[in-house]
């Protein structure tokens, strides 16, 4: 399969360049024009070319918004009048890796039934007449997405440090946070193509940032990933904020009654709101907020807030960080929200796919959760590994370990079978 849990991604070279034009003609194939943008990374612009003259090959228009953020391309598929976005980019992984991600009007991740009907476009990729070519238009897609923004979130005073990784977010945030009022100074925001720190926003990819945010007068810090489709943050003590403390306070400010979620998640947010779970994947999660619930995220710093999109939103979700920053101490409220143990291990097996599949799972990489009153345990399997992970959480560090022994227990029992 081409497609991963957030479209397709591959290390740089000849293939992915190939897949691209294949892509490009299969998606153009089906819509009238894509909106196509691209993150800041050196291959860039190579993959975007060879994914423009695949569509250009199809007949279909390329409205081409140049260096932009995912959730940036997404806002702009409905007012460009375009059918579908992509954007081109690989999101945390590394530099040498790129990838496509497909998006439609709505937001929302091409879904396991688009994304099968392009592999099989792919496939049965056949020449175009000649005679019939698409043309490309260079569109300002900025612009529109930072004032969509300015009028859902009255952002507020406040001050801030900001951290856009060298990625997308550093052609967006700066402006959008400086027109809001804020006060917010930013590091890593120049769009350079090679990422000044690892790119994922995790807490050990940004400490020297909690040393900043605690040492000056500030309200917090803001992180984003390469695309800017994710947003993780610092409270003003300088304290990194867990996933699962970011989802309950957006639910709780955004008053949300119906969390979509995934697997891996915390508990705490089944005491603020009714929640359904998916699989580990925003794709997953937005394509069930087209049927149900009124805000959804991930741990990883996925967050979706239907009213404005089915596309995670890093810029809007720093926006709103903001706000709340302007109207309480988010230190104070973290340290209010609930905070179980979570244990996460990962265990070597060659043959992990089977193992799952042994055990009662219908995608291996989605995994099984098995639940009891005061915990759960999360058994998947690595898509790019011979490894098998198991997540853990419970009411007490000893409940923890029990679930985590569990798992660990059918995931022996099945691996011997």
């Amino acid at each position: 399969m081409l497609f991963g849990s957030s479209g397709i991604r591959r290390p740089f070279g000849p293939e992915l360049l190939d897949i691209g034009l294949k892509a490009g003609f299969a998606a153009g194939s089906n819509v009238d024009s894509i909106v196509v943008g691209t993150d800041t990374r050196k291959t860039g612009p190579a993959l975007s070319d060879a994914f423009t003259a695949g569509v250009l090959f199809s007949g279909a228009e390329v409205v081409s918004g140049g260096i932009a953020p995912t959730p940036t391309i997404a806002n702009a598929i409905n007012y460009c009048c375009a059918g579908a976005g992509c954007s081109v980019t690989a999101s945390h992984n590394p530099e040498n890796y790129n990838g496509i991600k497909l998006i439609n009007p709505d937001g929302s991740a091409f879904t396991k039934k688009q994304q099968a009907e392009i592999e099989d476009n792919i496939k049965s990729c056949k020449n175009s007449d000649w005679k019939r070519q698409g043309e490309v238009r260079q569109t300002d897609i900025i612009r529109p997405h930072i004032e969509n923004i300015l009028k859902s979130v009255d952002i507020g005073d406040t001050s801030v440090i900001l951290d856009c990784g060298g990625g997308a977010g550093s052609v967006i945030t700066p402006l959008l946070l400086r027109e809001a009022g804020v006060d917010a100074r930013c590091i890593n925001c120049t769009p350079s193509g090679i990422f000044p720190r690892p790119s994922e926003p995790l807490e050990e990819n940004v400490h020297y940032l909690k040393k900043m945010v605690k040492g000056g007068s500030f309200s917090g810090g803001l992180i984003h990933d390469g695309d800017a489709d994710r947003f993780m943050a610092i409270d003003g003590r300088g304290r990194y904020i867990k996933g699962d403390h970011l989802l309950v306070l957006f639910a709780e400010y955004a008053g949300a009654k119906k969390v979509v979620t995934t697997a891996d998640a915390s508990m705490a947010i089944e005491e603020s709101a009714e929640v359904r779970r998916t699989p580990v994947g925003d794709s997953y999660v937005s394509e069930e907020l087209l049927s149900w619930g009124d805000f959804g995220g991930e741990p990883s710093g996925s967050w979706i807030f239907p009213k404005n999109s089915l596309c995670p939103d890093g810029i809007y979700a720093a926006a709103l960080f903001c706000r709340i920053a302007s109207e309480t101490d988010i230190a104070e409220a973290v340290d209010e929200l609930p905070d179980y143990p979570i244990l996460r291990s990962s265990y070597f097996c060659e043959n992990g796919r089977d193992v799952l599949t042994a055990l009662g799972a219908e995608n291996p990489t989605d995994g099984i959760r098995i639940e009891d009153e005061d915990g759960w345990c999360l058994i998947r399997a690595s898509g790019t590994e011979p490894k098998v992970r198991i997540t853990a959480e419970g009411r007490t560090v000893d409940t923890a370990k029990r679930m985590k022994e569990r798992g660990l227990g059918l995931l022996k029992s099945a691996a011997k079978k």
